[in-house]
């Protein structure tokens, strides 16, 4: 079985741009008095900066009298739009070739560019350089010379036994000599500077529990110092003034005036 429907209205074509054959009576616009950027001349786009209101306006009539269609001063989160009268159904004389318009734009785009501001980029902060005498050489530990020697071993000839003099004698290396020299010292001072480490960590702990044992202490004195101040504050806040209360005023707590000490 078919239904028939009857067939949905189509909605009437509206026209593009609004006309009208009311001419305004002021002097036309003339198109070469605008800047590039005020007017766009591209086919079917064809619209100007209004200059009473400052609003791009469409421009209607391009095959017989071009002129502005009305339009309102109204601008996008601007106030309440109002009709320009001034500026609507104006007249234009359009004197500018759409080629010539188009090589004066791109011609415009390069010198407004170099008018803009460029980004500024933070400065990155640097730390200042230390100088000569606040530099101070890192202590060096027997483990650290150690892996240097041997590193050093593998890299020389000399202490491979593979460099030899004209006369056919191994060449001696003095560096692999001083490494070695210089890992023994260490080695042999690294007990004692255990011992100093281990000197001021037990001073540092206590340190800290003498600080701590010390707070409590501290803490009471310092509030014995200004309880007195306290107190008289408290007096002074819970008198009250001459005269009667004013009526309606919420009670004042003087019971929370100020906290409790603790007891501890």
């Amino acid at each position: 079985m078919t239904i028939t429907t009857p067939a949905m209205p189509k909605a009437r074509k509206r026209r593009r741009k609004t006309r009208t054959p009311n001419v305004n009576t002021r002097p036309p616009i003339i198109a070469s008095d605008l800047r590039a950027n005020e007017i766009d001349l591209a086919p079917g786009k064809e619209h100007l900066v209004c200059p009473d209101c400052s609003t791009w306006v469409p421009i209607t009539g391009m095959l017989g009298t071009p002129k502005l269609v009305p339009h309102h001063t109204g601008r996008a989160k601007a106030a309440e739009p109002h009709r320009c009268t001034a500026g609507s159904n104006r007249q234009v004389t359009i004197d500018v070739e759409v080629d010539a318009w188009r090589m004066m734009l791109t011609e415009a785009i390069p010198t407004t560019a170099s008018r803009r501001a460029t980004k500024v980029l933070p400065k990155p902060k640097v730390k200042p350089t230390l100088a000569v005498s606040q530099i101070r050489a890192a202590p060096l530990s027997a483990e650290q010379v150690r892996r240097a020697f041997r590193q050093h071993q593998q890299q020389c000839p000399a202490c491979k036994g593979e460099a030899t003099g004209r006369d056919g004698q191994l060449l001696p290396c003095h560096d692999g000599e001083r490494l070695a020299v210089t890992f023994l010292r260490l080695y042999r001072q690294e007990p004692m500077r255990q011992a100093v480490r281990e000197f001021f960590a037990r001073e540092r702990r206590r340190f800290d529990r003498q600080y701590a044992a010390a707070a409590p202490a501290k803490r009471t004195s310092e509030w014995a110092a200004v309880l007195k101040k306290v107190k008289d504050a408290d007096t002074r806040r819970a008198e009250l003034p001459a005269g009667d209360a004013p009526l309606g005023a919420p009670p004042v707590p003087l019971k929370t005036l100020h906290p409790k000490r603790p007891t501890h």
